[in-house]
């Protein structure tokens, strides 16, 4: 596999030390707020190694990312809405809402 392939950012920075336990484990924690799955991890030569993380996703969420234009499309929609570009509904939605 070629390492453009796996080192998606090339500046690593020193993050912590992690001991083995009696059984050889290490313990990882959480990459902030997102809860890990799992790990790829990869070997070079000289016996150092890569944790890349991993997430799941829901069977039902995977044809978004399999779509790559409805993808782009949803990026676009979110980056609108951070920006403030918001569009007014056709509908006033108000007598649908709680009265809370």
């Amino acid at each position: 596999m070629a390492k453009s392939n796996i080192i998606k950012e090339p500046d690593f920075e020193p993050y912590g030390e992690v001991r083995v336990d009696s059984k050889n484990r290490i313990t990882l924690s959480r990459v902030g707020n997102v809860k890990i799955a799992s790990y790829k991890m990869y070997r070079n030569s000289l016996g150092q190694y890569i944790l890349d993380p991993q997430v799941t996703i829901p069977a039902h969420e995977a044809w978004l990312f399999q779509n790559p234009q409805a993808a782009t499309a949803v990026k676009k929609g979110l980056a609108d809405a951070r920006a403030g570009k918001l569009a007014k509904a056709p509908e006033d939605f108000s007598k649908c809402a709680d009265s809370e």
